[in-house]
Parts: structure tokens; sequence; C-alpha cells
């Protein structure tokens, strides 16, 4: 059996080290090394020569690391947050140019996956609604990207024009949200909550064992479960 060769960008991160345990435990995956801030991540891509680079990194960074890798011909599954429309359309471009899929998850957790999902359905039949997304006071980027999406799947299902997002970012929080939605006489709340990281890691696996069959930009786990 051949092995996908990752990289892990981000190493020595909070989720970078989940990441790394995760993989490593793999049978078709192989952990051929690991980078994080500050690292030549192009010297260590052509060191190593993997199949795919995993990118847990910061916001600032992210793209920069997903031209490297895209150019150096590597796939790409992103997790670092703060993406943007106007980069999903230049990684679309880098995908076409290089010959190479990339995968951006705003969130890896298949709970926070399905919350997407029934709130883009409850969107249909109720007619307001907001978001309330909760997480560590580490995190650098508000609103949260499943927020974001989950809004914007909202949007997209429904005639509801406005979402409106609250982010709190407080320590003993991981990563929470809660879709509010307001009718006449009655509220309906989705709420999906975790615990620990470990939660995003089958995921990322999921993600690393089909990066290869994906074609292109893929935008959202829901894509490939």
């Amino acid at each position: 059996m051949e092995r996908t060769r990752v990289l892990i960008n981000g190493a020595k991160g909070k989720m970078g080290r989940e990441v790394i345990r995760a993989v490593s435990k793999e049978a078709e995956l192989e952990l051929v090394a690991q980078a994080d801030l500050g690292d030549d991540l192009a010297g260590t891509i052509k060191k190593s020569r993997p199949d795919v680079v995993i990118d847990f990194t910061i916001p600032k960074s992210a793209m920069d690391n997903i031209r490297t890798a895209a150019q150096n011909k590597c796939h790409v599954i992103v997790g670092t947050t703060g993406i943007t429309e106007n980069d999903l359309a230049e990684i679309k471009d880098l995908c076409s140019t290089n010959k190479v899929n990339i995968l951006v998850a705003p969130n890896f957790a298949v709970g926070a996956v399905l919350m997407m999902k029934y709130a883009s359905d409850a969107a249909k039949y109720m007619p307001k609604a907001e978001i309330i997304e909760l997480h560590h006071d580490q995190k650098l980027d508000a609103p949260s990207g499943t927020a974001l999406k989950t809004a914007d799947m909202m949007k997209k299902s429904s005639g509801i024009k406005d979402v409106p997002i609250h982010s709190v970012r407080l320590p003993g929080f991981v990563a929470d949200q809660q879709v509010i939605f307001g009718g006449l006489g009655q509220t309906l709340t989705i709420k999906h909550e975790t615990t620990g990281r470990e939660c995003f890691m089958p995921g990322v696996v999921l993600a690393a064992k089909k990066i290869k069959l994906l074609k292109g930009l893929t935008y959202g786990l829901e894509n490939i479960l």
C-alpha cells in the first residue's frame, strides 16, 4: 500500500500537535516532516517531498504557505482560518496553474458540519436568526470561519438577507457555536460544543486520505463526507 506523505505546518501549535498524533497513528499516512512559523517551508518541502501539506498556522501567514506548497506541487489541507472570498479565488487559480488539490475547511469537526447543514435547512422555515460563536482567547480572527460559512449557507438556502454574528473570546472555550432562530412565539437553537481539539482529528485524517482524489479547490469538509 502506497502511503500518503504528509508535512504538517504549524507543528508546534496546539492543533499542530494534535494533527501529528493523529497522522502518526494512520497506516495510510506517513508523517515525513514538520514545520512551524519562521521555518523555511519551501526548503522543508524540497527535502521531505510530501504529497500534502496540512496547514494549521495563523491567518497572516496562511496564504503565503498555500502559495509555497502549491508552487512546489503539493496538495494542501487548510485548517487555518481567516481565508477570504478573494483568497478562495486565488486558491482556485493556484490549483489550476499547479495541477494540485486544495481543501479549505473552516471546521473539521463532523458535529460542526452537521450543525451548519441543520442551520441551513432551518433557515428555510424560520424568518430571523443570529449566530453566537465562542472561542478561546488566543484565537486571532473574528468572526470565525465557521460562523461566516454558516451565515453564507443560511443566506443561500433561504430568504434571510442578514445573519448577525456575535463573537466571544474567553479562556475555557475551545470552539463552540449557537445558531438561534426566532419566529412567532418560538425560538429554535442549534448548538455545537467542543471539549477538546481531538474532535477535529477524524476530519483532518479523512481529508488527508482523500486529498489526492479531489479536483482543484474544495471548500468545506461536508464535500468529502
